[in-house]
């Protein structure tokens, strides 16, 4: 049963919803468009705030649904809940369909802290707003909500293995987020 769940949750997780909303609403692809990312941000810049609203919020569900039915069919088993969630947030990052190029993997770790660290998803998301309403950089928020989010999951998750998963998220989300952080430290990074 575990495999089948990690299958369909990295299967979830590489649904590149950010591609598939942008093509279908303007027509356009947002992997040459913009930062060239499928994420929420570059959507938002690319084919608007709506478009990327709507994208993250499918990109948060993708890491959510897989990790709920986990929790439903293995519920004494956080490990397993913890492994789907990874599954999902690594099938963002690396997509099967689009040759393992994908994106960022933000608004998918935060569906998943949802489902298992309610408590640090929500702190991480509420630090994401306030850096981009206070810098306009959602490179930063993002890093940001990772570091407000594992402190948080450290204190408040209700199984130390949701606690780590959230350190695993935030160390890809590192990597995924490198050259924003060179931009970061360079001061060349892009403003919304």
């Amino acid at each position: 049963m575990l495999a089948a769940l990690l299958l369909l949750g990295y299967l979830a997780g590489s649904i590149p919803f950010g591609v598939l909303v942008t093509r279908w609403a303007r027509g356009v692809d947002v992997r040459v468009e913009g930062s060239g990312n499928i994420g929420a941000t570059n959507v938002a810049r690319v084919a608007g705030k709506k478009l990327g609203v709507l994208v993250l919020a499918l990109d948060a569900l993708k890491g959510a649904l897989p990790v709920l039915l986990t929790l439903r069919m293995m519920p004494d088993s956080p490990r397993a809940q913890v492994a789907v969630g990874l599954a999902a947030f690594l099938g963002h990052c690396y997509p099967v369909w689009l040759k393992f190029r994908g994106g960022k993997g933000v608004a998918t770790a935060l569906g998943v802290l949802l489902v298992l660290a309610p408590w640090a998803a929500l702190a991480g998301a509420a630090a994401y707003g306030l850096v981009v309403v206070t810098t306009r950089m959602s490179s930063l928020g993002s890093l940001t909500a990772g570091v407000v989010s594992v402190a948080t999951a450290a204190f408040t998750a209700r199984a130390p293995e949701y606690a780590v998963l959230s350190g695993l998220l935030f160390a890809f989300m590192l990597w995924t987020h490198r050259a924003n952080i060179q931009r970061l430290l360079s001061h060349t990074e892009r403003r919304f």
